[in-house]
């Protein structure tokens, strides 16, 4: 759904809409300008963090912009105790940060351009329980006043949304609130059940 969105993928069949716009008809760089994207497994470069943020604006973000987003994303804390702050170097796909630190980054990035859409697409799925907090902190910030689409298996991700669809093998089988799908008893409700 997330390639979807931001045009990686054009659908074959029906639309896909922002805005009441169909996204075939908006450029893709326009698009991409629009929509914030933190993954599973962020790509961070072997290059400074500050580097790594300012990234999500096309490389030209003013450091007030940086440490912004780097404090909306709950990673400022960590970086300024690092050696050389907001200049240390993150190694080959930041293999010199944790998996938690590498997340609340990929959060700085997508949020410091202030995109109207953020798209999280399993964001805290290879996290462990206290890494998972502090993101799941950093993205509960991060959503505020903006549309979030949420991709997740893990149902904890979802509960607080507003609106959430299920979806298998592709296809739309309900959707409401959290409450309205637990009344149903339907799929979601089922896989509630499962994961206790």
């Amino acid at each position: 759904m997330g390639h979807l969105l931001t045009r990686l993928y054009d659908v074959t069949q029906g639309d896909v809409m922002v805005g009441g716009v169909d996204v075939r008809q908006l450029s893709t760089e326009r698009l991409r300008e629009q929509v914030g994207v933190v993954s599973q497994d962020p790509a961070l470069f072997q290059t400074s963090i500050a580097e790594n943020i300012g990234l999500g604006s096309g490389g030209v973000s003013p450091p007030e912009s940086i440490v912004a987003a780097a404090t909306a994303a709950n990673a400022h804390d960590f970086i300024t105790k690092l050696p050389q702050g907001y200049d240390t170097v993150v190694g080959s796909r930041g293999s010199q940060l944790s998996g938690g630190q590498r997340q609340r980054v990929a959060i700085a990035r997508a949020l410091v351009r202030n995109p109207k859409i953020l798209l999280l697409d399993e964001a805290t799925s290879a996290l462990d329980t206290e890494s998972e907090r502090l993101v799941q902190e950093a993205l509960d910030k991060a959503r505020e006043g903006r549309t979030t689409i949420i991709i997740a298996h893990r149902l904890s991700t979802v509960a607080r949304a507003n609106h959430i669809a299920v979806l298998r093998s592709g296809q739309l089988v309900e959707e409401g609130s959290h409450s309205q799908l637990q009344q149903r008893q339907g799929l979601y409700w089922r896989l509630l059940q499962t994961n206790q």
